[in-house]
């Protein structure tokens, strides 16, 4: 277990020591990372089209996914409207801009599912070669750690600042714990270990990460369920944000999970105002901090 923790903790760590104020190489860090997330996702597809018996396997992911994913939101919901209900978040003079296409925001995620397709159709030619896409992906994610730590330590907002916003954190905290128990009844519906299915939730929107790592610790169909599951989460915040927003902003925030630091930002300060945005970084730090550490233990407890 410690192993697995150290792994994903040490090239993390390390990401975060290192403070930059070069804004070229803080957007080619950026734009590496992005592409490294293409790149996972290619590996990904491969190793599951080298699963046998994959029609069955192919209908285990959709039944995992779908299953997961309305155990996981159906407790998110039930949390954070009891949120709302005992601390009402009301902002009255915020004026929402103009929200950006949601289709566009749509399609930049199906984009994702395409390098999937694509790594999948790459891996149905049995070339020799794709037999070492594991080891190449457990590469990659390690790399891809260690910029996801400089990312968070250069993302404006140093610890402190973090800590002190008191809305962003608690809706972190809800969204965290509700997910865990949303997993939980998730794995006892489908008959998996409970561990499996609090990692599988540990994974918070985060879909690259949540994929790679859970397919390193569980195998390719259960990677790809945490993938679908997480993926499935960003494109159903996008539409409902503009709906919740002006009545529900914690909810609207804390459906986003990981992605209200980076992918969901624009449309949650265009919609909630530019006062919803430290919350939303602070939320999104939060989760995106927390769920590689979860995954990791839960992925190797017991």
């Amino acid at each position: 277990m410690y192993s697995g923790l150290l792994i994903i903790l040490l090239p993390l760590s390390l990401g975060y020591l290192i403070h930059l104020n070069n804004k070229t190489v803080l957007t080619g860090v950026h734009q590496l990372l992005n592409m490294l997330v293409y790149l996972i996702l290619l590996l990904m597809g491969i190793n599951l089209a080298m699963l046998e018996n994959l029609g069955n396997n192919l209908l285990s992911i959709l039944l995992y996914a779908m299953t997961f994913l309305l155990c996981i939101f159906a407790t998110n919901l039930l949390a954070l409207f009891l949120l709302e209900k005992k601390e009402p978040w009301v902002i009255t003079d915020y004026k929402p801009e103009d929200a950006p296409p949601r289709l566009h925001m749509i399609l930049d995620s199906l984009k994702l599912c395409g390098a999937l397709i694509l790594g999948f159709a790459f891996g149905l030619t049995e070339w020799s070669w794709f037999n070492f896409a594991g080891k190449a992906s457990e590469i990659t994610l390690i790399f891809l750690l260690f910029l996801v730590g400089i990312q968070l330590r250069n993302n404006g907002m140093s610890l402190k600042q973090t800590l002190m916003n008191r809305r962003g954190a608690v809706i972190a905290i809800v969204v965290a714990i509700s997910s865990l128990i949303g997993g939980m009844i998730a794995a006892f519906l489908l008959g998996l270990p409970i561990t499996t299915g609090l990692a599988v939730a540990s994974g918070y929107g985060w879909y690259s990460l949540s994929g790679i790592l859970l397919s390193d610790a569980y195998g390719p169909v259960l990677g790809s369920t945490a993938f679908f599951n997480d993926l499935a989460r960003e494109l159903i915040s996008v539409l409902l944000i503009p709906v919740l927003i002006s009545r529900h902003r914690s909810t609207a925030l804390g459906l986003t999970g990981a992605t209200s630091m980076d992918f969901t930002l624009p449309i949650l300060q265009r919609c909630g105002g530019i006062n919803i945005v430290p919350a939303a970084i602070v939320h999104g730090f939060i989760l995106s901090l927390i769920a590689p550490v979860l995954m990791a233990f839960f992925s190797q407890w017991g």
